[in-house]
Formats: C-alpha cells, sequence, structure tokens
C-alpha cells in the first residue's frame, strides 16, 4: 500500500553534510514509474516513493476491482445512458439525471455536462458510447488534483489529526493506518483525544494492541490535554508519527466542533509546527450531506485531506465529483489554503481495502 522512507541523522559538522534523505510518500501503486522523481546523491532530491513488497499491479487490480463492483449500481444508471445511437438533446437530458441521482450535486453536474458538449462538439463524435469515454476523462480530470501523496517524515514527529462524524469509520481508519505504518517501521503512537464516546478508548486501545504501538489516553480526560501529553510524548520518545483521535460529532454541535479547534490550538502549543496534517473522514454514503461535512469541518480547523470510506455499499460515489469542484473553487478564492485531496479511499473492512485515490481509476469505476 505505501511504505516508510526515514529522514537520516545528522552527519557531525566535521565531515560533510549528506543529501537530506526524502520523506516518506504514500504513493498510488497504480503508477510506480510516475511516483517517484529526483536524483538521490545530488543537489536536488525530490520525495520519491518506495512500493511495498508484494505491491503488484495484480493486487491492485483485486482492489479495483472491488471499487468497480462497490459503485456498480451507479455505473450501471449512467452506463444506461448511451446505449443508443444518437447523441442529442435526449441523451444530455438522461445524463443530467443519472449524474445528479449518484449525487454529483447540481454544480458538478452542470459542469461536466458543459466540458462534455465542448469536448463532443470539439472532437466530432457521432456515438453515444464516444461520449461516456469523454465524460469519463471530465470526470477524471476534474478529479485529478484530489491526487496527492501523504507525505510523512517531513516532520519528527508528523503529528495528524483525525476528524468526522459518529460512523464515518474514523477509529478503523486510524487503526489500518496505523498497522501499514507500523508495519513499514515507523514508529507511531496514538492519542485518544475521543473521550466523548463511550467505549472510544476501548476501541482505540484495541487497535493499539493489535499494532503493537504505544498510546496516550487518560479515562474521563480533557481531549485538549490528552492531544497535548500525546504531541509532547511523541517528541519525548523520537516517535515518527503521532495520530490523534477526535470525538465523532455533527457541524451543528458547535460547542463539540469548538472542542476540535481548541484541540488543533493545543497541539500546536505542544509542538509550534503541528498539527501537519488534518484529516477528515467522510462516509461515502451520505451523497451531498459529505460535502456539507466538509465544507463545515474545513471552517473550523482547515482541513488538509480526506478520507473517504464506505463505498463498497451503497454509495453512490459521485459526491466526490462535487467536494472536487468545491475544492477547486476553494483555490481560487484562497489560493494561500492547503489543498484538500483525497488521500484514501475505502472499500471494505479488511485492513487492504483503504487505499490510495486514483482519479482515472475511480472515474472508470463510476462509470463501470
Amino acid at each position: 500500500m505505501f511504505s516508510f522512507f526515514k529522514k537520516k541523522k545528522p552527519t557531525p559538522p566535521t565531515e560533510p553534510a549528506p543529501v537530506p534523505a526524502p520523506p516518506l510518500v504514500l504513493p498510488d501503486r497504480a503508477t510506480p514509474a510516475a511516483a517517484s522523481g529526483g536524483l538521490i546523491g545530488s543537489a536536488l532530491v525530490t520525495p520519491i516513493a518506495i512500493p511495498l513488497p508484494g505491491a503488484v499491479p495484480a493486487e491492485r487490480e483485486r482492489w479495483v476491482s472491488k471499487l468497480r463492483s462497490g459503485l456498480h449500481k451507479t455505473g450501471a444508471s449512467i452506463s444506461g445512458v448511451f446505449t443508443g445511437n444518437r447523441i442529442d438533446e435526449a441523451l444530455y437530458e438522461d445524463l443530467e439525471s443519472a449524474l445528479l441521482m449518484a449525487d454529483t450535486g447540481v454544480s458538478a453536474t452542470t459542469y461536466l455536462l458543459a466540458e462534455v458538449r465542448q469536448r463532443v462538439a470539439s472532437s466530432g463524435v457521432t456515438h453515444p458510447v464516444a461520449v461516456k469515454n469523454i465524460l469519463a476523462e471530465a470526470l477524471a480530470s476534474l478529479l485529478k488534483p484530489l491526487e496527492q501523496a501523504l507525505v510523512i517524515g517531513e516532520y519528527k514527529p508528523t503529528v495528524i489529526m483525525v476528524a468526522g462524524v459518529n460512523g464515518a469509520g474514523k477509529t478503523t481508519s486510524i487503526g489500518k493506518l496505523t498497522r501499514h505504518l507500523a508495519s513499514e517501521g515507523a514508529t507511531v503512537l496514538l492519542a485518544a483525544a475521543d473521550t466523548f464516546r463511550a467505549a472510544a478508548r476501548e476501541q482505540l486501545e484495541v487497535w493499539a494492541d493489535r499494532n503493537a504501538v504505544e498510546i496516550v489516553s487518560q479515562e474521563g480526560g480533557d481531549p485538549a490535554a490528552v492531544s497535548f501529553d500525546a504531541v509532547s510524548a511523541g517528541k519525548a520518545r523520537g516517535k515518527d508519527v503521532v495520530l490523534v483521535d477526535t470525538a465523532g460529532r455533527l457541524p451543528t454541535q458547535l460547542h463539540l466542533m469548538e472542542e476540535l479547534r481548541k484541540i488543533k490550538r493545543v497541539v500546536s502549543k505542544a509542538d509550534a509546527t503541528a498539527p501537519h496534517e488534518v484529516l477528515l473522514v467522510i462516509d461515502g454514503n451520505t451523497g451531498q450531506n459529505a460535502l456539507s461535512q466538509v465544507k463545515a469541518f474545513d471552517d473550523i480547523l482547515q482541513l488538509t485531506g480526506l478520507i473517504v470510506t464506505k463505498l463498497d455499499g451503497t454509495a453512490k460515489g459521485g459526491v466526490l465529483a462535487a467536494i472536487a469542484l468545491w475544492a477547486r473553487e476553494r483555490q481560487k478564492t484562497s489560493p494561500a489554503l492547503r489543498p484538500v485531496p483525497v488521500y484514501f479511499i475505502g472499500v471494505g473492512e479488511k485492513l487492504e481495502d483503504l487505499e490510495t485515490f486514483n482519479a482515472r481509476e475511480f472515474a472508470l469505476a463510476l462509470l463501470a
């Protein structure tokens, strides 16, 4: 899935300083050749990606097949639009309805239809199947900015704060990330800052035991205090990653949302550069409500990435197009803000069912 690349320790000043090793990049295994770059040992080194042992195309194809299966209903619905033999207004109207039914949303649907019309006109295609291919390219192009690698190792520890509503799969996603980081040699420390939900601390402790990693927790403790202690402990113990699990909450629970802001503020007191990543876990089954969650949490936390879960059930998947369009407009209006990529998507409960996001794979799966 991904690998860990540790930074080298600095050499004594009497010796020539070596080129620092690049940080870990959690790559897309579908394009290993494109994932690496730079010249090791030269003056210019860019982040590189080292595939996991066993990260072969066949394994990725198995996962993509499962993604296609999870989005089968949506794909079948959209594909049905292109079964005719003419490109006319009826086709575009049916396509509009199919995209809306796939949770793409009004804005993203309007954008995609305009792109498809323009590309059809400029290419001169005459068969509906060609329109489907054009739609796939337009969708992949829209989603492409969401396809970015999660970098670990630029800071030590790299502090990752994870938020999300109850039931989105937040704690489980943290457990999966922990397993893969730990299996690649990264030292991980978990912070059980979800002191609001019953048994949340115990659930995270189970993941800590399974992965043989340390955990900082306090029964009934203040979430911000737990987070502060965990980051401080991570620095003192030389951990590579500190994962902070926060309480699940709805964006309408203003007092709890304010608590998230407090956690982020307190974490920065333990480490002035932290948190280095603020991730939101969203349930792929929630449709356009997922976009509302992204906007609300971004207002409070300034998100740096997303994890989309549960794309193996009744999820329609089109909401990622809506998120991509929102992210594009967000960058236009506020260029100084960090992008909000989709780092991972989940299609099941197994450890290997959380994978890096690839825009083209997702577009083709969504369109069957």
